[in-house]
């Protein structure tokens, strides 16, 4: 006697192709999108204590009407950054008064090692890692919005 095919328990090849092609197209989407929010995640270490490091200059410039002989070595210790913070950056301010502040990633950084984030003091913004620059999870380069 024969079997007809509905009645077989299990699923045809062609089933689980459409699920396996379906699963595929599903990640190709969500995987970029979420590098994406991981590198914004790790972008806010550096811009909250890009944050806090500024906040040290301005008491600096206020109370001294300058920022000439302020160090960076001064500004952390005033900053109290955690040690994680210390340990993940780099950071830099570029002019007198400050322009802009750096912070660089370091060997130590889960993202990697020299990603930078920086607030540009003109036009008041976050630029860099994870702020408007990604990487590439096809080339593992960076681009940008």
């Amino acid at each position: 006697m024969l079997r007809k095919l509905k009645n077989q328990k299990g699923f045809t090849l062609i089933e689980i192709l459409v699920v396996v092609i379906i699963v595929a197209i599903l990640a190709a989407l969500a995987v970029p999108r979420y590098l994406r929010y991981v590198e914004k995640s790790r972008s806010t270490e550096a811009q909250t204590a890009i944050n806090t490091i500024r906040k040290t200059y301005d008491i600096y410039m206020q109370t001294n009407g300058t920022t000439e002989g302020f160090s960076m070595e001064q500004a952390l210790k005033e900053a109290s950054l955690g040690e994680s913070t210390v340990k993940n950056w780099k950071f830099e301010v570029v002019g007198n008064p400050p322009k802009k502040f750096i912070a660089t990633s370091t060997q130590d950084f889960a993202g990697g090692e020299g990603k930078q984030v920086w607030y540009d003091v003109t036009d008041a913004k976050f630029h860099g890692y994870g702020v408007d620059t990604w990487t590439n999870p096809e080339t593992g380069g960076m681009e940008t919005d």
